[in-house]
């Protein structure tokens, strides 16, 4: 045979040095090139070079097939691997499966994939699984599907139908939203007893039903599984959150911690934190967080972020700090965590501290971590130092400015009343506009009484959510603030002939682990009587304090006296008198609510604090705000 000798040295890591005389070397240099190749595409002419080697050994499709795994393994040398193929002698099914497989990997040559698929003499079922996961993964699952219709029906695809394509079909249904499709195929599987003791196959089946909107199926499926490990159970868990099906989703939680056999692992907990976090059930995350400590869990970064987040979101900054400092490693998520976690919670020094200490640790930010950093400012209305952060983004970190980075500095600059410099950077940004964006400017004209500029924000909004009754209850606030109450019916009309219902404001408390929840003028408490007769009392001293009603926050056209009625027992002041009544003399009073604040409850509050000389915290759908003495944390701007 003729010797050759091979040797590479132009590549960023340190090459191999190779001397290719037989079969059994150019293997072992092919085991050493695929993983520097895989992750370094300055490998490729090693691997071409390889390839050229091959050409002087004796003809091998298996050694032919490893140079293809070779060549395919990253997209520079992907056009080699092809040049390969072509000067097969004898091309088996893994020789075009290799290359399928390679070229599916990116939409860009799902084309090439399919047309390589189609010459294929013999199909199996990781060539069929190939091209039906491709389709579906590059946002063509209906495609997949009739793809995998085809290879039903196709007499030389006998034995491919198993349980991989069937899994990959039900991934396409998944994708598709397509409960009729998945359940055809569930019925396909079951009586072909495909699959029937595999966990893969039944994971995808509940994550289709789920994800379909069929969550009684999928809980369906999941009781029948003959073997559930921990991702099944995190699955299932983290659907029942996704549907907003919270109740259920810790209930089968606790069903798992009793059943014994599986632990949760880090997902779990993070799952279960995350919804803890939405709901603020300050104490269920602390059950978990102590669960954590107990396991090796607790040395979990993704875990004790998710911990960083639940806290913050409960308005338990101490807690955050403890844990932060308790990590043995801090990573880049926890270090965002907390800079956005002090910017939520009305405390913008702090965020800016961290943020410091985090450019010091030698971490590189992220644009994740620039949103944080630009909420605080705009919550503080730090205009200067916002603008001179979101020009630092591009200017010195490289980092391209995202639509969520404008909408934190429009949301600075209608909050501080810049209406100009927000409408000439709308007007040049180079990012389309999201819906945080308009949000943030609706809520800097609500503020200002910006009737104007409302419209446009509303308008955009209108577009790109036509159903968000948010949208239309905002615009209409800003009417009646300014007296435009032709207005306000207008809007109060296009929501009755769309179908658009406002969602009830709410109101919840947790005292001794039980959730108290109000609404509007709410007298379905069993201690009503004492929280309207507390709040009788506290409006007398109030008055004395010089409090008089802002009416201009109720929407109806009614007169003073019923106004300052309806906004007297708001949802959120009929938890803080229940929180007085209920918790002890002198402890923090935590309200939660799903709407933001109105300005009249604010000012309220505010003198409650004053007068109770308790500290009030109250977390609305935008930020907390930590009232004590009379004075809220966000200065009177949100």
């Amino acid at each position: 045979a003729c010797r050759r000798h091979w040797h590479y040295s132009s590549m960023r890591t340190k090459p191999p040095t190779f001397s290719v005389t037989t079969a059994s070397q150019l293997h072992n240099a092919i085991d050493r090139l695929l993983p520097l190749l895989r992750a370094d595409a300055a490998h490729a002419p090693a691997a071409r070079a390889l390839a050229a080697a091959a050409a002087s050994l004796p003809p091998s499709t298996l050694l032919f097939n490893r140079l293809l795994h070779l060549l395919s393994s990253n997209a520079v040398s992907l056009p080699d691997a092809l040049t390969l193929l072509s000067s097969i002698p004898s091309p088996d099914r893994c020789s075009y499966n290799t290359l399928v497989s390679a070229l599916s990997r990116s939409p860009r040559h799902l084309a090439s994939a399919r047309a390589l698929f189609d010459r294929m003499p013999h199909r199996d079922h990781f060539s069929w699984s190939a091209i039906v996961s491709a389709y579906s993964r590059h946002g063509r699952p209906l495609d997949a599907l009739a793809l995998y219709r085809r290879m039903q029906e196709e007499p030389r695809s006998a034995g491919a139908d198993n349980q991989f394509s069937a899994s990959s079909a039900l991934a396409a249904a998944t994708a598709a939203r397509c409960a009729r499709a998945g359940r055809e195929l569930h019925c396909h599987v079951a009586r072909r007893g495909i699959g029937a003791g595999d966990a893969v196959m039944w994971s995808a089946l509940v994550d289709m039903y789920a994800k379909c909107g069929r969550l009684e199926d999928a809980r369906r499926v999941f009781d029948g599984m003959p073997l559930r490990d921990v991702v099944s159970w995190t699955a299932m868990v983290e659907r029942y959150f996704d549907a907003g099906r919270a109740g259920e989703g810790f209930r089968l939680f606790l069903q798992m911690l009793r059943t014994g056999g599986v632990r949760p692992n880090e997902f779990t907990y993070a799952g279960v934190l995350r919804a803890s976090a939405e709901l603020a059930i300050e104490s269920l995350g602390r059950q978990v967080h102590g669960r954590m400590s107990k396991s090796s869990i607790g040395d979990s970064c993704f875990a004790e972020s998710a911990l960083l987040h639940m806290y913050s979101k409960c308005g338990d900054m101490a807690s955050v700090v403890r844990v932060f400092e308790g990590m043995p490693k801090v990573d880049l998520v926890s270090w965002t965590a907390m800079i956005s976690g002090y910017a939520q919670n009305g405390q913008p020094e702090e965020a800016f501290r961290y943020f410091d200490m985090f450019l010091r640790s030698g971490i590189r930010p992220d644009h994740v971590t620039f949103v944080g950093v630009l909420s605080a400012c705009a919550h503080a209305g730090l205009v200067n130092k916002g603008m001179e952060v979101f020009h630092l983004i591009e200017d010195k970190y490289g980092i391209g400015h995202t639509p969520d980075h404008y909408a934190c500095v429009i949301d600075l600059l209608s909050r501080s009343g810049q209406f100009e410099r927000a409408e000439e950077m709308i007007n040049k940004m180079a990012v389309k506009p999201n819906k945080f964006l308009w949000a943030s400017l609706l809520g800097g004209c609500r503020i200002h009484k910006n009737v104007r500029l409302a419209r446009r924000a509303a308008e955009a909004l209108f577009e790109i959510e036509p159903e968000n009754p948010a949208t239309y209850v905002t615009l209409a606030n800003i009417y009646a603030s300014v007296g435009l109450f032709d207005e306000v019916e207008g809007v109060r009309k296009i929501m009755e002939t769309k179908g658009i219902t406002k969602m009830p404001a709410s109101s919840w408390i947790e005292v001794g682990r039980r959730v108290h929840v109000f609404l509007v003028g709410d007298k379905s408490h069993p201690r009503t009587e004492e929280i309207y007769a507390l709040l009788k009392k506290l409006y007398g001293k109030m008055r004395e304090e010089g409090y008089v009603a802002d009416t201009g926050f109720v929407l109806h056209d009614v007169e003073d006296e019923q106004k300052e009625h309806d906004i007297g027992y708001h949802s959120e002041r009929l938890a803080v008198a229940f929180g007085i009544i209920a918790t002890p003399e002198g402890s923090p009073i935590k309200i939660f609510k799903n709407l933001r604040i109105c300005g009249d409850c604010h000012t309220a509050i505010k003198l409650i604090s004053q007068i109770t000389r308790r500290e009030i915290i109250v977390r609305d759908s935008n930020i907390f705000h930590h009232f004590k003495n009379g004075v809220c944390s966000c200065r009177d701007y949100w």
